[in-house]
């Protein structure tokens, strides 16, 4: 168990990071999520990262109440990105423990976090797979 207490993120990050736009319709999005089984992406304007959209994000589209209309379902998956993405979002470094980023995820109930440099560049995501594998490897040790 000590070795997980000094693992970090850049150990155990997923370095290949798919990425979607801020124009990137709802219906791509569904088909991204579909098949890549991922629960987020980050959402990527230029060489910036401008926010993340989660499936939890997509699904809230879909949400109703007995006082709010409902659009039709053509009209909701032609929505973008932008326009259920989450603008301020929590991110790691390469270097921060993960310890910190199990807090994050237990604390925020996220699923994955991507990670920055130094210069604010996405260079990775972090997962609860990562996390749970990083456990398992600590435990054989």
């Amino acid at each position: 168990m000590h070795k997980f207490l000094e693992a970090t993120v850049g150990q155990y990050m997923t370095r290949e990071v798919k990425t979607v736009s801020r124009d990137n319709s709802m219906r791509e999005l569904h088909g991204m999520f579909e098949a890549d089984d991922f629960n987020c992406y980050p959402v990527r304007e230029g060489d910036d990262i401008v926010g993340i959209v989660s499936n939890f994000d997509f699904l809230k589209c879909f949400a109703f109440n007995p006082g709010r209309m409902v659009p039709a379902y053509d009209d909701l998956l032609s929505r973008m990105v932008v326009d259920v993405m989450t603008p301020e979002f929590i991110y790691v470094d390469p270097a921060t423990k993960l310890t910190r980023v199990l807090q994050l995820m237990v604390d925020h109930r996220m699923k994955s976090l991507p990670v920055l440099d130094a210069e604010q560049r996405l260079v990775g995501i972090i997962s609860r797979g990562d996390i749970m594998r990083a456990l398992t490897e600590s435990a054989r040790r």
